[in-house]
């Protein structure tokens, strides 16, 4: 079965106001449209309370909660948890903020966490530690949007806390242009080391210096290094649907490894699209803890971030 390992659904479009679809261009409708159009069995949705004013989403979790509820074996999800867009981001507190978030919402596998593009040291503080020890010892996904500044923080992280899996966005954030490439994919290619380190093969119009241009082949030598240092066993493709949306359609997306990466074997392809991924949710944390709060079913209060601008589409 094919799984995507990351995509987004939102009550309504996040990043402007202009277009003249909100409510339905990111919707989970559509998401579920080009699921079944493309013959992909699951998903992993990863939640992100971004927007501002009319575009805000401030209830993502809750939303993304009640679908995931509905459609338990179509859509996982990770919970949006002290992101840059919260005035809680790397503020104290955030293993109690988890913690409770899960409570809250007790059939999240994981939880997602975007980082700047600057280490500010928090992943290595107590508090950091703090965070990702609480993420261990609950059995959840860490799902990492990390610039490759962050990786040897990251992978302390990793040492740190082997029972820990860490889902790591879009290649790296690897820049094929970007003048520390050959360090920048050093660093993440180091990240291999780890057992509990993943990646996730999306993106690709980040990576490449020309975003139009599918099938992105400036990305290809850096795909074909991940693949020698992690192996495809830990690999997952992810469509970044609809923040893909500008860049690459959801076909673009799939057949970039179902088909157009000619170094793959059709033994990797499988792992890739879903085998990994397949892997890592069987063995997730058991979406039952006693004395957890309300069902995802049921809208749960006030969120517990606030919404920032809806800034980049780089989710």
């Amino acid at each position: 079965m094919i799984v995507d390992a990351h995509c987004h659904a939102w009550r309504t479009w996040p990043y402007s106001a202009d277009v003249p679809d909100p409510p339905h261009r990111g919707s989970v409708d559509q998401l579920l449209y080009e699921m079944d159009r493309h013959g992909v069995g699951a998903t992993l949705v990863v939640c992100a309370q971004i927007g501002d004013g009319p575009t805000a989403n401030p209830e993502n979790n809750n939303d993304v909660a009640q679908d995931a509820h509905r459609l338990p074996d179509r859509l996982a999800f990770l919970l949006d948890v002290d992101n840059p867009w919260s005035p809680h981001h790397h503020q104290p507190g955030a293993a109690r903020r988890l913690r409770a978030l899960v409570a809250r919402f007790p059939h999240a596998v994981g939880f997602t966490h975007y980082l700047g593009e600057v280490d500010d040291g928090w992943l290595t503080s107590q508090n950091g530690d703090e965070f990702f020890g609480a993420a261990e010892e609950l059995g959840l996904i860490a799902s990492i949007s990390a610039p490759p500044a962050w990786q040897p923080a990251l992978q302390r992280v990793a040492a740190a806390h082997p029972g820990l899996v860490l889902l790591i966005h879009h290649l790296g954030w690897l820049s094929v242009s970007a003048p520390g490439y050959p360090d920048d994919l050093a660093a993440v290619l180091a990240g291999a080391e780890y057992g509990n380190v993943f990646v996730k093969v999306s993106g690709f119009y980040y990576a490449s210096a020309q975003p139009w241009d599918f099938p992105y082949r400036d990305t290809w030598p850096a795909v074909r290094d991940l693949v020698s240092a992690y192996g495809s066993e830990r690999l997952m493709w992810g469509s970044d649907f609809p923040a893909s949306l500008g860049k690459a359609t959801y076909t673009q997306s799939l057949e970039m490894v179902r088909t157009v990466l000619p170094f793959l074997s059709q033994r990797q392809r499988d792992q890739i699209l879903g085998g990994t991924l397949t892997r890592l949710l069987a063995a997730a944390r058991s979406p039952v803890i006693p004395g957890a709060g309300q069902p995802a079913s049921e809208p749960a209060g006030q969120p517990t971030a606030r919404p920032g601008t809806g800034g980049s589409d780089r989710r």
